[in-house]
């Protein structure tokens, strides 16, 4: 069974008065050293991206040391090379059996590391996801970047503007496990037939968040929908991937591109036109995020329910929503006319 709060408190506390006991009695004996620990300083966090070597994950990565310098804690990210449901699962039973503080995950599956996180919460370590969320149950916040909704807007509105409103397209997505992912593209479909019904989405494919693989599978659909006229990437590989075969091919401004990117990787593509427009939240501010959410867990500042606050550094306060999620805010378009006014 999941730790709540209260139970997660009474453990601290019978903890504590185990560890004052002991004290007290080591008192009467040698007085020689001191092995007591001092209990100052923010949490000890252990971030664990979906894969190693992306480029998202280590702007994320940077906000999160840059937060844990500010309050006095420490981070470190450790994580598979590979975005699969299972890899993730020895990285966080390593973190609980050191007894890290804190955990910050982006789940690369809702459920299958559900037992892992539920092995680490027992153990009275909070668990915050970010980026991409496990079932509830399994974690006691979910940072999210931006809400569902204002993130496919983004995405949607991006495509249609530049295909004027009518053709088909086709998204290239993560992997098919991804919870953010799939959140965003029902989201997306929704908004297709709703508010642009002369726009018909062909197919959705999965890169797994390999450039390779992303790049591929861009080819793949232009081979297989020869009138296609726009791709939707919501992933930074997939969307990079993509731009790099549309640049270097005959569909170069005729096949429009936009999705999820960071700026460093899309710079070339918009400059030398291949992709017109992109959207994304700072990456590195979502991991800033992260770190103060978990540092407050860890301390015992809040206990993840639905009203609290805490104050993440310079970003402000945050309070904490339904069903435990702290929203970031609103994603930012990225275009010629500002792309250069970003670093990450």
């Amino acid at each position: 069974m999941r730790t709540n709060p209260a139970q997660r408190r009474v453990r601290l506390a019978v903890a504590a008065l185990a560890a004052t006991s002991l004290l007290l009695t080591a008192c009467g004996g040698s007085s020689e050293g001191d092995d007591s620990a001092s209990g100052d300083g923010g949490a000890k966090i252990t971030f664990i991206p979906k894969n190693l070597g992306n480029p998202y994950f280590d702007a994320s990565d940077t906000g999160g040391q840059n937060a844990a310098k500010e309050f006095g804690g420490s981070w470190e990210q450790v994580g598979p090379t590979d975005a699969t449901p299972d890899s993730q699962v020895s990285f966080i039973n390593t973190a609980t059996q050191q007894r890290t503080d804190a955990l910050v995950i982006s789940a690369n599956d809702p459920s299958a590391i559900g037992g892992a996180l539920q092995d680490a919460m027992d153990a009275d370590i909070p668990v915050v996801t970010m980026d991409s969320d496990t079932e509830p149950e399994y974690r006691d916040l979910f940072v999210s970047q931006a809400d569902t909704e204002g993130i496919a807007k983004a995405q949607v509105d991006l495509i249609s503007e530049q295909i004027g409103g009518k053709g088909k397209i086709a998204i290239l997505s993560a992997s098919a496990n991804a919870t953010n992912q799939n959140a965003w593209i029902e989201e997306m479909e929704a908004q297709l037939e709703e508010s642009h019904p002369d726009i018909e989405l062909v197919e959705t494919v999965y890169g797994n968040d390999d450039d390779q693989e992303s790049f591929d599978k861009t080819a793949g659909l232009l081979q297989t929908h020869q009138d296609l006229k726009g791709i939707i990437s919501p992933t930074t590989v997939g969307l990079a991937a993509a731009a790099r075969y549309l640049s270097t091919s005959q569909y170069k401004g005729k096949v429009a591109l936009t999705g999820l990117g960071t700026p460093n990787q899309m710079r070339e593509y918009v400059k030398n036109g291949t992709v017109k427009a992109f959207a994304l939240w700072d990456p590195e501010e979502l991991g800033y995020l992260s770190a103060y959410a978990a540092d407050a867990l860890a301390s015992g500042e809040i206990e993840g329910e639905e009203g609290d606050t805490f104050t993440a550094g310079d970003l402000g306060e945050y309070t904490v929503g339904e069903d435990g999620v702290v929203v970031l805010g609103e994603p930012t378009v990225f275009d010629k006319s500002n792309i250069d006014d970003f670093d990450f």
